[in-house]
């Protein structure tokens, strides 16, 4: 989405303010903030910048950020929520079977990456310290939840004798998962070409590197 300017001067109060309105500046310096991310990525526009984009004074933003890197961070933080909301949902407590819904988690991440590129950019690109943003860990800890509870019901279904470590199984995926959403899944001009859709590759990687760890796939295990 986008939010073109619109006449009016640069003050809080001015009428062609993108999408502000009094009462409403912390919302739109947000959507400034991402609308500048997408157009320039993270890095790519300054504190100023985005007052001017939400049609504000320079000194507005300070209201309720600190500077551009708190910004940021509650762009990230929104992304976040978004993101757990969206994989729990793909996720749906392992129905009907933990391999397919893990099929559809991935998918999922896919997706995310494709159709919100400026969250994806400013959750895993704009180099937030996360030890500055307690409440911008706890979101990422909980979207990493979902993937972790998925790698438990997978590794559940496992003798106990050849069990992997159920963090390391989720790390593993979550990084196969992140380099083809960051390489081939993305929705902006970054994304690079494949001879096949994202979903694929990234099913038979997943594929592969379950069968490596012993987990029998549904077409592997035994009938009746």
């Amino acid at each position: 989405m986008s939010w073109s300017k619109r006449g009016g001067g640069e003050g809080e109060e001015a009428g062609g303010a993108r999408g502000y309105h009094h009462g409403n500046l912390k919302e739109a310096l947000l959507r400034a903030a991402l609308e500048l991310i997408a157009q320039k990525g993270p890095a790519g526009f300054t504190f100023a910048e985005a007052a001017r984009w939400a049609g504000v004074s320079p000194a507005a933003p300070y209201r309720h950020f600190r500077d551009r890197d708190e910004l940021l961070a509650n762009v990230a933080l929104r992304g976040f929520e978004r993101f757990e909301v969206v994989l729990k949902r793909a996720w749906d407590d392992g129905r009907p079977d933990a391999l397919a819904a893990l099929d559809r988690l991935g998918k999922a991440y896919l997706e995310f990456a494709r159709t919100e590129p400026a969250y994806y950019s400013a959750m895993f690109e704009a180099g937030i310290p996360l030890a500055t943003s307690p409440e911008l860990r706890e979101a990422g800890d909980h979207a990493f939840a979902v993937l972790r509870g998925a790698a438990e019901k997978l590794c559940a279904e496992m003798p106990p004798t050849k069990r992997p470590p159920t963090l390391m199984v989720a790390l593993h995926i979550w990084s196969i998962s992140h380099g083809i959403a960051s390489l081939f899944g993305r929705g902006d001009a970054a994304r690079r070409t494949l001879p096949m859709s994202a979903e694929e590759l990234l099913e038979a990687g997943v594929l592969v590197y379950l069968r490596g760890l012993g987990f029998a796939t549904a077409t592997e295990k035994p009938a009746g």
